[in-house]
């Protein structure tokens, strides 16, 4: 045993320290102990033969001493590989695993013994090796991202911070490592379960943080880690690029409405300022007023449709069959020839009102894409795994580019709000499904793909 359970608890072993033979003396005297057999024969030998006292102190006595010389030598035999490999064993434990043993052979006890334990270190060496680079590379990637890591001990005081970390805290490492968790504000952090977004201003910045709690345990004891996330940049950034896009789409509408508005008022205007008027300005009048009116209600309905996006209501779910709505959906398409493959008894959890709104935006998609080159739409719905997949199929001339299909308002139709994709992907979404929309391989035309959860 390596070590011994005393009071509960695991303690190295302790050698016994009773008083007796060691090791070595202990080989070296069953070394002598194999000689009496001999000596005790030699000395019936000279004792039956009659021999005198020279012939036994000539005979006798160099047998005995080289019986206690070849003892010696087999005890140095035995017990000098012993301390090669506790010396090996003792470099091991030390951590130096460059020191290897000699006359290492097969077939060998003590070589076969000396062999393992070369090939053990070499192992360990290998083993420390792939340790050391896979920290310094683990401590290269924390100090490159751009967030905030710490691990507290049991008692809660810091660790280790990484260069994120120092900036989130302002303070360098040497001044915080070993505070507790509440002397460096982030107890609250720490009373997080899971992951959790929060509002929080550290001395290092205020805003938005995606805070995330890990527990792992080291010497059977808990230890935390934690990571902070600071989310206000990206956020802005995203929050940015949002409003470019609707201003972007914003002023193309309404560009596309008040630049024919103005140019037809202007026309009006300078229709009622001759004198005489001309004798068909009654009729170019009501055509200016028609097209006022025309890109009026274009307007209207644009809002109409910004309005609706941005108050879609909460999901109300219910068990709904899939098949029967889709079958509704399918009717209301007349244009193209719409057919359909659904298995049946498929169940989801869904608003029925606001999916059939969603599906119906896809099939008006897919048969005007269709109508052109005078190809169908198809239908598919099946169940995988957890998750139902419905794919709406046209066979139109597929997808020039994806990139602004999302957004809102954007739209390629002439007439056309750009709400639609948007719209159903927000309905879908709010199912905790998805939408995307992908080219056909075998042929030309585009796939509308919704996942639903089953």
């Amino acid at each position: 045993m390596a070590s011994r359970m005393r009071d509960g608890a695991m303690r190295p072993y302790q050698p016994n320290s009773q008083r007796g033979l060691n090791y070595e003396r202990r080989v070296l005297l069953l070394a002598m102990m194999a000689a009496v057999p001999g000596l005790v024969a030699l000395a019936g030998w000279l004792w039956w033969s009659g021999a005198d006292s020279q012939a036994w102190l000539g005979l006798f006595t160099p047998v005995c001493l080289l019986s206690m010389a070849m003892a010696a030598y087999l005890r140095r035999r035995v017990v000098f590989p012993l301390y090669t490999l506790s010396n090996l064993l003792e470099a091991l434990r030390e951590g130096d695993f460059s020191l290897r043993g000699t006359r290492a052979r097969r077939g060998d006890a003590i070589g076969e013994v000396i062999w393992e334990i070369n090939a053990l270190s070499e192992t360990l060496r290998q083993q420390r090796l792939r340790v050391e680079e896979t920290l310094a590379l683990l401590t290269k990637v924390m100090a490159a991202v751009d967030i905030a890591i710490f691990a507290f001990d049991s008692q809660q005081r810091l660790r280790l911070i990484n260069p994120a970390g120092e900036r989130l805290l302002a303070r360098k490492a040497d001044e915080v490592q070993g505070l507790l968790a509440s002397e460096l504000g982030l107890d609250d952090s720490l009373a997080i379960d899971n992951a959790a977004t929060i509002k929080h201003a550290f001395p290092g910045g205020a805003g938005t943080f995606d805070v995330r709690h890990a527990v792992f345990r080291e010497g059977g004891l808990r230890n935390d880690l934690l990571t902070i996330t600071d989310l206000s940049q990206a956020l802005r950034e995203e929050e940015r690029r949002a409003w470019q896009r609707l201003i972007r789409v914003l002023g193309h509408e309404l560009n596309n409405s008040l630049a024919p508005i103005k140019s037809m008022a202007t026309t009006l205007a300078d229709l009622l300022m001759r004198e005489p008027p001309p004798s068909d300005w009654r009729e170019d009048a009501g055509y200016g007023l028609g097209v006022i009116a025309e890109r009026a209600d274009a307007l209207a309905r644009f809002m109409a449709g910004y309005t609706a996006l941005a108050k879609l209501p909460p999901p109300r779910k219910r068990s709904v069959d899939l098949s029967g709505l889709l079958a509704r959906v399918r009717t209301l398409e007349t244009r193209v020839p719409v057919s359909s493959d659904i298995a049946e008894g498929i169940h989801v959890e869904v608003d029925p009102d606001q999916l059939e709104q969603a599906l119906i935006n896809l099939v008006k998609n897919a048969a005007e894409a269709s109508v052109a080159l005078q190809g169908g739409v198809s239908i598919h719905a099946i169940v995988q795994a957890a998750v139902v997949r419905i794919e709406v199929i046209d066979e139109g001339p597929g997808l020039s580019g994806s990139e602004n299909l999302f957004v809102p308002f954007f739209t390629t139709k002439p007439g056309g709000s750009g709400i639609g994709l948007v719209l159903a992907r927000q309905i879908v979404e709010a199912h905790g499904g998805s939408l995307r929309l992908r080219n056909r391989t075998d042929r030309s035309g585009c796939v509308a793909e919704v996942v639903l959860p089953a």
